[in-house]
């Protein structure tokens, strides 16, 4: 009973701020091509919640890794759609990349167009990566980071498995750092059946970014085996500490 009334309540919550992002967009677009504006307010929504149930705990480590004058690709672990709003705790103002049938879920769909985030068509990988990395570099040229899960779909077993070489590929032609996100504990805060679990904890571990210069002098598929040995490592590690 109790998470149906929460889940009434974040549909509420999330037509509330849908409107204001709205709003938002229409009224700063002229001097916010990053969107900075809409951003913030997403990350007020995921605060609020996260707020309310009262055994829920959220930390983050590494905090101090993030430069935000800097833009990034931030390269993420991927276990669940908790995830998405999880990210939101660091304090940089970011695009997502997602696959375009995201796109089409009622409210979530929405915020991501209002959000700005790029729509990318999986079936067509070459023509993918070409979007990608086009839209990817205007945002950034904007201010904005690129977030991306590198193994290009959700973790069946919360392990991080193979990347692809998209993410370091943007990175390298964008000219910019890159940024591992390692998360863990975002796939027990809802059950099997939906319902939520009120005395969840997550953890989220921000590691030293891989900067510009050696990512442009390193090949792509050598850096992204070294980024992803680093996440499955510091995963392991958070998961020993609990």
């Amino acid at each position: 009973m109790l998470s149906a009334l929460y889940y009434v309540f974040l549909v509420l919550l999330c037509t509330v701020f849908m409107i204001l992002s709205a709003v938002a967009l229409v009224v700063c677009y002229p001097f916010d091509r990053g969107r900075r504006v809409v951003h913030e307010l997403s990350r007020i929504l995921v605060r609020i919640f996260f707020f309310i149930p009262l055994r829920w705990r959220q930390r983050v480590e590494g905090r101090e890794q993030i430069d935000r004058r800097k833009q990034y690709v931030i390269v993420i672990n991927h276990n669940t759609v908790i995830d998405i709003p999880t990210l939101y705790y660091l304090p940089l103002n970011f695009r997502w990349v997602s696959k375009r049938e995201v796109f089409k879920i009622p409210f979530f769909g929405q915020y991501l167009v209002l959000h700005g985030d790029i729509c990318i068509n999986r079936g067509r990988a070459t023509a993918a990566l070409e979007q990608m990395v086009h839209e990817g570099k205007r945002w950034i040229s904007r201010g904005a980071s690129i977030a991306i899960f590198p193994e290009g779909t959700r973790s069946k077993d919360g392990e991080i498995h193979r990347f692809k070489a998209g993410a370091f590929t943007l990175a390298r032609e964008a000219g910019v750092d890159i940024l591992p996100v390692v998360m863990d504990g975002t796939r027990t805060l809802i059950r099997p059946n939906l319902l939520f679990n009120w005395g969840n904890r997550i953890t989220i571990r921000v590691l030293p970014p891989i900067p510009a210069e050696r990512v442009a002098a390193t090949d792509p598929h050598e850096l992204m085996e070294e980024v992803h040995d680093s996440m499955c490592a510091a995963l392991a590690e958070i998961r020993q500490k609990r």
